[in-house]
């Protein structure tokens, strides 16, 4: 599959997050309230065009390891495999 995303706009693929303590006591989805979540850049669009036309580089690249806000992006579903899909305003940072 080949996907190419316009302006500014990010596929992500969610990693999970370790849900069971050190104790061995497993943690339900519902206790995460709006921790940003961890994803991998799976494809990213050129950029936005600023008020002179000029094309604003991304910050992020195809397979950066990022952080993101909870609810930013949407989740869509391509050929049975769920992607996220947000703004580049949505990633808070890159996981070096």
């Amino acid at each position: 599959m080949n996907i190419k995303p316009l302006s500014n706009h990010i596929f992500l693929e969610a990693l999970g997050e370790e849900k069971t303590t050190k104790s061995g006591i497993v943690l339900p989805e519902t206790s995460e309230k709006e921790k940003p979540v961890k994803g991998k850049v799976f494809a990213a669009g050129p950029g936005k065009l600023n008020d002179k036309g000029e094309r604003v580089a991304m910050s992020v690249k195809v397979g950066d390891i990022v952080l993101f806000k909870k609810y930013g992006p949407d989740e869509i579903e391509i050929e049975g495999k769920k992607y996220l899909v947000g703004d580049e305003e949505d990633i808070l940072a890159v996981i070096e």
